[in-house]
């Protein structure tokens, strides 16, 4: 443990500048001056609040936000999963003390930070992600506006809490014809040369011709929560844990509400584990060489009916197999119970998928297959190289100087070269290539930016470790380090497959 959590520190020292490198790529607003302009814009402001209540002007403290119609079914929902995680505890761990400081066994997030007055959501960062086109292609993807919680009070430590909304837009009206998604793409990559910074850049990308200037509060499709429910300090008697709360809610227009959803690809292990007729269908839709093709390219779209409502993530969780993975289990050669799927039945599959001529590009082996059930859903995705939790933990806008912080995780920096590649793609009229690796090892497209780095082969890249005059596994053979280092184990566990480049 002590290993991995000196790694992460060093790594995160050597992510600042990549990350500074390839955010300036122009599709994501990361800059501290210019969040802080856009957030207070006195024509466009893009304050969380009014976005959902266009009368209001300015931002506002939580108290006020969470009482707005729209939102009090997010804070309800909340409120029911802190009663749950809190009497699921009680139930398991009697004797561990669980509450909100560090006098406790096991801190708590304040809830009480939802709804105080001396706390809002701060617009922390703006992504583009037109590369979700292929889940709407008529709004174009998406844009994101990430907001973290954050004390307003003066004096109060940390100011930034361990908390992030994001709200998630349709990057354009689908029955808007004066904008076109070629036109908002280009938008967007030409914003990359703007010269000016902070307020006048700000203005510049709210221009009529600018990226920001389609967004109002008619795109809003949903907000994604993200927060650190518990947080468990290294002790005699346990280990360094955190568990993360992750919820997504959709807008319904008719009542102006945002009301709990299903998580895309969150499988809800459990209830397919309890429900042998819904594990069946799960395993004969996913098994379909169509469904199995998108599953491997990353493009697949569950049906809601093998979904989950909540996500709660554990980190660290390592790279062995455990239960702190969401989808352990579903493979029968986890070793928990009979499993959803067999290597056997996997193995059947892909060769029937690869018969009616797909190629697959990233899942070659039942070993694939499972790291691509965690791979694809949000907890899975979650817990690999994050920042603290976050895959845009966003920038500090209230400091008065950015201080050294970084804003975006290795995952999000090491996934940028594919989302341009698709946003310059449909700027041109070019069919997109929507696919993409797992979370931990980028495509091969991003190779020529990131050989070498802690994203691909280089000091602290995730790759693979084949067993001694052993065949290596077809889903991680290209899994390699960079020449002066090797891949080795991480942690206490020896049996796992996968592991971290370093010097030999």
């Amino acid at each position: 443990m002590r290993l991995r959590l000196s790694f992460i520190a060093v790594l995160l020292c050597l992510e600042a500048p990549v990350a500074r490198a390839d955010e300036g790529n122009g599709l994501a607003v990361t800059d501290p001056g210019v969040l802080r302009a856009l957030e207070t814009h006195n024509t466009h402001g893009l304050s969380l609040a009014q976005l959902l209540d266009p009368a209001r002007t300015t931002p506002i403290p939580n108290d006020a936000l969470f009482a707005l119609p729209a939102m009090t079914q997010i804070r309800a929902a909340l409120d029911d999963a802190f009663a749950r995680y809190l009497a699921d505890h009680q139930k398991h761990q009697p004797r561990v003390r669980i509450g909100v400081g560090p006098g406790h066994d096991v801190q708590l997030f304040d809830q009480a930070m939802l709804t105080s007055p001396d706390a809002r959501f701060v617009l922390a960062g703006i992504v583009n992600r037109m590369d979700r086109a292929y889940v709407a292609p008529d709004t174009c993807g998406e844009i994101r506006l990430i907001y973290r919680l954050t004390r307003t009070a003066a004096g109060t430590t940390p100011p930034r809490l361990p908390m992030t909304l994001n709200l998630v837009l349709r990057a354009k009206d689908p029955n808007d014809a004066s904008v076109t998604c070629a036109d908002l793409a280009g938008r967007w990559l030409d914003s990359a040369l703007f010269t000016e910074t902070g307020a006048a850049r700000a203005d510049r990308l709210l221009k009529p011709d600018g990226p920001l200037a389609t967004i109002t509060a008619a795109h809003v499709d949903r907000v994604e929560t993200n927060l650190q429910i518990v947080h468990r300090p290294k002790s005699e008697t346990q280990e360094f844990r955190t568990d993360y709360l992750q919820k997504v809610f959709r807008f319904d227009a008719t009542v102006k509400q945002f009301r709990e959803a299903p998580m895309e690809n969150q499988i809800d292990r459990d209830r397919l584990l309890a429900d042998a007729a819904l594990g069946r269908a799960f395993r004969d839709w996913l098994l379909a060489p169509v469904n199995l093709l998108a599953f491997d390219r990353g493009t697949v779209l569950i049906p809601e009916k093998f979904l989950a409502t909540m996500s709660l993530s554990s980190t660290p969780a390592g790279f062995a197999p455990s239960a702190l993975q969401p989808e352990f289990g579903l493979m029968a050669a986890d070793g928990k119970g009979r499993g959803v799927f067999s290597e056997r039945g996997v193995i059947a599959a892909l060769e029937r998928a690869v018969a009616q001529g797909g190629a697959l590009e990233n899942i070659r082996s039942p070993a694939g297959f499972a790291r691509r059930l965690n791979d694809i859903t949000c907890g899975g995705c979650h817990q690999i190289r994050g920042i603290g939790g976050f895959h845009f933990p966003g920038a500090n806008t209230l400091a008065e100087q950015s201080q050294g912080t970084v804003p975006a995780s290795p995952h999000f920096i090491g996934d940028q070269p594919r989302r341009r590649d698709i946003v310059m793609a449909i700027r041109d009229g070019k069919a997109p290539d929507f696919s993409r690796g797992f979370s931990d090892r980028p495509q091969m497209r991003g190779n020529n930016e990131l050989a070498g780095s802690p994203l691909l082969d280089g000091w602290g890249a995730t790759c693979y470790r084949p067993k001694q005059n052993g065949v290596a596994d077809k889903s991680f053979a290209s899994w390699t380090c960079a020449e002066g280092l090797a891949c080795q184990q991480v942690g206490a566990d020896a049996s796992s497959a996968i592991g971290m480049c370093f010097v030999k």
